[in-house]
């Protein structure tokens, strides 16, 4: 009885090596041990492996003489601790916001090109305060999401595409300018594609590709993208508020295209050469 009490209390380290509380049998006893656990090819450890301090203990004892069990339950467990997907929840207030601003757009390129500047403004607006909205309720409450980080400039880029081509078709934005933007946000959608699947776990299957509470890589604005974004905002804004606010208000807009049309190419040239403009996620998470 006292035998097999002895070697229940038998200990492990983390990484198969034997702890300090039995170093003194180690020479003579404990190849027997390990024999009547099922362990024996574990005695190739070498001597230093029992200066670990780390160890498991036994749950129960292996049945089945020259069998690792031990090993069995291991890789069966690292097995399962492998098949763990991650999900969020992207059904939040600051998502619903970003998708109807991006649900706004169509609405807003009709209203240009019936020359009712009024909604168009009046779009351009809920726009600008649901973006500040949606940002200020996800930091403040906790409802930061990966979906969010690819939604909020989607929206921002079908926002500008909107009054890029519609205000184009209007002859009030410079067709040069308008084909930097739109050409750049095509480059940046294409790569974005690909990141999704190049990052999407296995398997990578179309149904899974457009499952967004399955996160596969972060999108992190660069600085100058963000700057880049509020001057293309204040451009479009000047340039759609024009018909109907005073004059003065226009008399910086030839300013106002150079300068976006410097930072859409410095910005775009970010994306391609900065190493934290995307975060690949893991698919697995440890368990607790």
């Amino acid at each position: 009885m006292s035998s097999s009490l002895f070697i229940r209390s038998v200990v492990l380290s983390s990484r198969f090596h034997l702890a300090p509380c039995i170093r003194p049998l180690k020479r003579h006893y404990v190849p027997t041990l390990l024999s009547r656990l099922g362990a024996s090819s574990l005695w190739s450890i070498s001597r230093r492996s029992f200066n670990t301090s780390l160890c498991a203990r036994f749950s129960r004892l292996p049945s089945d003489k020259g069998t690792n069990k031990l090993g069995d339950t291991l890789s069966s467990d690292k097995v399962s601790h492998q098949n763990v997907t991650l999900r969020e929840d992207i059904y939040t207030i600051p998502n619903l916001l970003t998708v109807s601003r991006i649900l706004a757009c169509p609405v807003l390129g009709w209203s240009i090109l019936q020359d009712n500047f009024y909604l168009a403004t009046g779009l351009l607006v809920y726009a600008g305060l649901s973006d500040w909205v949606d940002g200020f309720l996800a930091r403040r409450f906790n409802m930061r999401s990966v979906l969010g980080t690819i939604l909020d400039p989607a929206a921002d880029k079908t926002l500008m595409t909107t009054l890029t081509v519609t205000l184009t078709m209007k002859g009030l934005l410079p067709v040069s300018l308008a084909t930097i933007i739109i050409g750049r946000d095509v480059l940046l959608s294409l790569s974005a594609f690909y990141i999704r699947y190049s990052s999407l776990p296995p398997p990578k299957t179309l149904a899974r590709y457009w499952d967004f509470s399955i996160p596969s890589a972060e999108v992190r604005p660069t600085t100058i993208s963000k700057f880049n974004t509020a001057a293309q905002l204040a451009l479009m804004f000047a340039i759609t508020v024009a018909p109907i606010a005073p004059a003065y208000l226009s008399v910086y807009l030839p300013e106002m295209q150079l300068l976006v049309a410097v930072t859409t190419i410095w910005s775009g040239l970010s994306y391609m050469f900065s190493k934290d403009a995307v975060r690949i996620l893991s698919e697995t998470r440890e368990r607790r």
